[in-house]
């Protein structure tokens, strides 16, 4: 089968002819319908996140069951499903605990174990969810990362109704954190970047674009808050200095939840930015098995629309995949893009 593969750290994705997958006892294979591209798999390529060598990136999987391992007793061949990318033991006092991102035998597909960006791919049954029969196979996918990781950074930020709410980045993640906060009564989301068209996204899904080329982000949302600041800000871009704006933009208690990849250091005041105000910064590592399931609800019955979460499709090709990292490490990449292997444009 096709599959397009990392196997060198700073070189290009390639395509690669290897053997198609076979499901062992407790797995299936699941042909690939959808695999949404992730800012992370551009810090899996540049080797900002240490990732196994050679790989089939791609995590935001959504397919159909093609083929059941033994003992596999709840799916079948042609089930619509989407793809949890943590692999886990479930056993382990992490698992146990409700933790399962911390397992002790944890694997990510995609990562850790060959994902996405190929024609098939094989996992534990235990990590397939069903995708309801009204959501595409892209909005699955997407799902499984973009909105995953949005959902666990609200729940690590405790948003709740009457919160005031900055989202830092207006992409993949944000688009996902902006309607989840909404939903969740949120008294106002301010969406945080500097690209015109996600600017206008964000307000079309009901939150007050920042520009941050056009102002100091902080000094606007303290402006936007009557000098208050907010109850969460999250961080979905991965850079020091929207890092350092999340925290110092918060409000008395405040929580900066923090989820964008990056291996350079931070500086902020502890006394001004965090003591003074009883606030806290709070890590996000990836989401629990636990909270996809209110993901699908929330799709299915259209209150989470990521429709406009998908601004670009295209076939199973190395170079236009690579273009695209090339443009999420740029900054200039749009919302997500999803690889689609059966895509034929119009």
């Amino acid at each position: 089968m096709k599959a397009i593969r990392l196997h060198a750290i700073g070189r290009p994705l390639v395509e690669e002819a290897i053997a198609r997958p076979e499901p062992g006892p407790g797995h299936v294979r699941v042909r690939v319908r959808a695999a949404g591209i992730c800012h992370s798999d551009a810090h899996y390529r540049a080797g900002t996140v240490p990732t196994r060598l050679p790989c089939t990136l791609g995590h935001e999987v959504a397919g159909q069951i093609e083929s059941c391992g033994h003992a596999v007793r709840d799916l079948k061949p042609g089930d619509r499903v989407c793809l949890n990318y943590l692999v886990t033991c479930g056993q382990c006092t992490h698992c146990r605990a409700g933790r399962e991102q911390f397992c002790e035998t944890a694997e990510m597909i995609g990562k850790h174990r060959d994902g996405g960006f190929a024609e098939f791919i094989c996992v534990p049954a235990r990590g397939v969810l069903r995708l309801p029969d009204t959501v595409p196979f892209e909005h699955g996918a997407v799902m499984m990362c973009s909105s995953a990781t949005a959902l666990h950074a609200l729940n690590k930020a405790r948003v709740v109704q009457g919160d005031t709410v900055a989202v830092f980045g207006a992409g993949g993640l944000g688009v996902s954190a902006i309607q989840l906060a909404r939903l969740r009564g949120a008294a106002a989301v301010y969406a945080v970047d500097i690209n015109p068209a996600k600017l206008a996204l964000a307000e079309r899904l009901g939150a007050v674009p920042v520009d941050a080329r056009a102002a100091d982000v902080v000094e606007e949302i303290r402006r936007l808050t009557d000098g208050r600041g907010v109850d969460a800000a999250l961080e979905f871009i991965g850079l020091p200095q929207t890092m350092e704006q999340a925290i110092r933009s918060l409000a008395v208690q405040g929580r900066a939840a923090l989820a964008g990849l990056t291996d350079r250091l931070l500086s902020f005041s502890p006394y001004r930015d965090l003591l003074n105000r009883e606030a806290e910064v709070i890590g996000v590592s990836d989401h629990l098995a636990g909270e996809l399931g209110e993901l699908l609800v929330l799709a299915a019955d259209g209150r989470l629309d990521l429709s406009v979460a998908i601004a670009r499709k295209m076939r199973l090709d190395a170079a236009a995949i690579n273009a695209v990292l090339d443009e999420l490490e740029a900054g200039t990449a749009a919302v997500r893009t999803v690889v689609i292997p059966q895509y034929r444009p119009a």
